[in-house]
């Protein structure tokens, strides 16, 4: 059948990984857990040298270093230019900032694999250097879609997925109404993501990260349990959806030690608004800000077409910035020396 190359290799260098036994996940059960365990992706060959020029292998580096990650929300090629010129060295692709620039419409299981591959192949592009972390959402599908999913996103340049809990016809996670699949069908998500990921060719560092939003429906002793078995399955890092509190985000850090945990920002949803100084003293690894470029474009843009209809002009909204100043924080000066140095001569003057 064509494209189940994707899931398999014969080649002998594909990467060793290994099953062991461990004490239960909690004291109910006296069952040995079985532990994904894969050498080459060990935490400790992370923790030194220079920082890769491969994404995923640099988002490793920087789970295992000092410091947390912090991923503000990017929803198109603008705003990722913008993030990237503030300094921000990792992005996050949100399935809402996706559906919506891409769509115009809400988070409600509406985007396709495509839409969000698409989207994470131009965001990834416009700096390969700069790990993009993307909304995987259920991973559209069985095993089969979800190893496709992330065969594709790794292709593509993206450094680490996320994948969920909730039923295929899922909704933005600080949204009321969830529902989620049973433990099992979570897991055998997890599975399929890490076999995906470990059957690239040569060895990828693509980073999985395990998400429940099953603490809004389940409470959160069900949704610390789906983690530390999706943990257990080989996600590298772990998300807890609507944390309520700063109490609740420690304690989640500490039951699921020394997994990092990633912690999800939006003003008005669900979880508090900490800062990312304030998520890296309660122990949070990772920190997005998913909806931060969405919701400023629909300020700005919004503010700029009342503007407009109002005063029959575009030059206060404008505020200063010509043509080539816009162009420019869209990589105008890197096309023309290129175009100049290939010999081009079509840009010299623009």
């Amino acid at each position: 059948m064509p494209g189940l190359e994707l899931f398999g290799t014969s080649e002998p260098s594909a990467p060793a990984t290994t099953i062991v036994e461990v004490n239960p996940v909690s004291q109910t059960s006296d069952a040995p857990r079985n532990v994904y365990y894969n050498a080459r992706l060990d935490p400790k060959n992370f923790l030194e040298g220079p920082l890769s020029l491969n994404p995923a292998t640099r988002l490793r580096q920087m789970l295992a270093r000092p410091g947390i990650v912090v991923a503000p929300g990017i929803c198109d090629g603008i705003s990722a230019r913008c993030a990237l010129e503030a300094g921000f060295d990792c992005l996050y692709q949100s399935g809402a900032a996706t559906t919506a620039s891409r769509l115009g419409m809400p988070d409600l299981a509406i985007a396709t694999l495509n839409d969000f591959v698409e989207a994470g192949q131009m965001h990834a592009a416009i700096n390969p250097t700069v790990p993009v972390i993307a909304d995987a959402d259920t991973g559209f599908g069985g095993p089969a879609m979800v190893a496709r999913t992330v065969t594709k996103y790794a292709r593509v340049g993206l450094a680490a997925c996320h994948i969920e809990d909730q039923v295929q016809t899922k909704r933005c996670g600080h949204l009321m109404g969830k529902q989620v699949v049973s433990r099992e069908e979570f897991i055998t998500r997890i599975r399929a993501a890490v076999i995906a990921r470990d059957s690239i060719p040569g060895g990828s560092d693509f980073v999985i990260i395990g998400r429940t939003d099953s603490a809004q429906v389940l409470g959160m002793d069900e949704a610390l349990t789906r983690l530390k078995l999706a943990a257990d399955a080989g996600a590298d890092v772990c998300f807890i959806e609507g944390v309520k509190t700063a109490e609740l985000l420690k304690s989640t850090v500490a039951a699921l030690a020394p997994k990092p945990v990633l912690v999800n920002v939006i003003s008005g949803g669900l979880t508090p608004s900490f800062t990312c100084q304030q998520a890296e003293e309660y122990g949070a690894k990772i920190i997005i800000f998913s909806l931060v470029s969405c919701v400023a474009a629909v300020h700005g843009i919004r503010a700029a077409m009342r503007s407009l209809k109002k005063t029959g002009t575009d030059h206060s909204s404008a505020q200063g910035l010509d043509p080539k100043a816009f162009f420019e924080v869209m990589g105008l000066s890197e096309v023309v020396s290129l175009d100049a140095r290939a010999g081009g001569t079509a840009f010299e003057v623009v």
